[in-house]
């Protein structure tokens, strides 16, 4: 899944002042519904390893990689890309 945060999202005034930043929150958000429009509603979640490795400005385009963790249909491995760089990963857990 691909996605872009506009520039004119609620998430980004003070976000940061003169150089806004897409914040993290938002990123995970995007992750879940790849998730669920994969998987379907998913409800409460555990978020038990996120890393964030480099920040994602507005209108950059940004890649969700999601991979099934095997043995547990209820824990899903995600990679937030641009283009080459990494920018987040880690694991859901649907409870």
């Amino acid at each position: 899944m691909q996605f872009a945060v506009p520039h004119d999202h609620p998430a980004l005034p003070g976000h940061f002042p003169g150089r806004p930043v897409v914040p993290g929150v938002v990123v995970l958000e995007r992750v879940v519904q790849a998730i669920e429009a994969a998987q379907g509603p998913l409800g409460a979640l555990r978020l038990p390893q996120v890393k964030f490795v480099q920040p994602l400005l507005p209108g950059e385009r940004a890649d969700i990689a999601i991979e099934a963790v095997a043995g547990d249909p209820l824990r899903w491995k995600f990679r937030v890309t641009r283009g080459d760089v990494a920018i987040a990963s880690g694991e859901v857990v649907a409870a």
